[in-house]
């Protein structure tokens, strides 16, 4: 008789006679766990782009993170399956042909310009072709890479903030300038 108080089959617990942890269980409530956290990223980030990363070196990651990290957007690497689970959740639907190989996620939680930028300016910088954008998400809408594209090339809330406020301070300056000349006009006759 086995004197070991569980049954094991094919690497997995199936059964704890003794009432302790139970390995599948433990493995269950960590995916579970690890869902809930995809599914707070998906909830919190303005845009999600997901690349292709075959190929890319050590160095090139760890700018990237770099990159990301100083421009608040957050770069990962995350299950498939678990991203699927987590999409369900969510009614999220349009991305499952996307989520084959390895997948990098970059979320930008800041604006919804942020990832698409980043990845774009990273890839066109160093000229890579290991690094490849497959599509993403622009709130909780599935977009194609030609969206990405258009993101990228779109000013930032920021730059749209700062172009308006110099259209504004334009005809202000202008008028201020106009009752100079007439003020000085004035002292001069």
């Amino acid at each position: 008789m086995n004197d070991c108080p569980c049954a094991c089959t094919q690497g997995f617990l199936i059964m704890n006679r003794d009432g302790g942890a139970n390995e599948m269980s433990a493995n269950l409530e960590l995916k579970k766990q690890a869902v809930a956290e995809i599914i707070e990223k998906f909830k919190s980030a303005e845009s999600v782009v997901i690349c292709s990363f075959s190929g890319l070196t050590v160095e090139q990651v760890t700018e990237l993170r770099k990159q990301c990290r100083e421009n608040d957007v957050h770069y990962c690497v995350l299950k498939n399956r678990l991203v699927l689970r987590a999409l369900k959740d969510l009614n999220i639907n349009g991305l499952d042909q996307l989520l084959e190989g390895p997948n990098a996620f970059v979320f930008g939680e800041k604006d919804v310009t942020s990832a698409p930028k980043i990845i774009s300016s990273f890839i066109d910088k160093n000229k890579l072709t290991s690094l490849e954008i497959k599509g993403g998400l622009m709130g909780t809408e599935a977009i194609d890479v030609q969206a990405i594209k258009n993101l990228a090339a779109t000013p930032s809330r920021e730059e749209l903030l700062a172009t308006l406020v110099g259209c504004l301070q334009s005809p202000v300056s202008g008028l201020v300038a106009v009752l100079d000349q007439i003020a000085e006009k004035k002292e001069a006759a």
